[in-house]
């Protein structure tokens, strides 16, 4: 699995997730994550669009970004998944709770939308 981040702490920051999102590599995401969400009101965006399978290892991830983004104030989005990963994140709940758009564009312009 791949992790890359482009942005900048204190502004919306895009980590982008490439390959297997397991058990094996989500310590690598939820470390990137710690980083990113590690300040105040942090904003963060997730592209999942290269992620070919995702385990509930992975989803965890998402679920504690989540709550820890909110208690400091920001957000944590989770953009362009597969049909496959919407779906699963269906399945298991996460749609309410953890904000899911289409692409990376719509993730960051709905700040422009508050």
């Amino acid at each position: 699995m791949q992790v890359s981040v482009i942005g900048n702490l204190g502004d919306t920051v895009v980590v982008t997730v490439r390959g297997d999102l397991d058990m094996d590599s989500a310590t690598v995401l939820g470390t990137t994550l710690d980083q990113v969400l590690d300040q105040p009101e942090p904003r963060v965006v997730v592209d999942v669009s290269g992620v070919a399978f995702c385990d509930s290892t992975g989803l965890s991830s998402f679920v504690l970004g989540h709550h820890r983004a909110r208690a400091s104030g920001g957000w944590l989005r989770v953009a362009a998944p597969s049909d496959g990963m919407l779906r699963l994140l269906g399945t298991v709940g996460l749609t309410p709770q953890v904000e899911i758009y289409p692409s990376v564009a719509d993730a960051l312009a709905a700040d422009r939308d508050l």
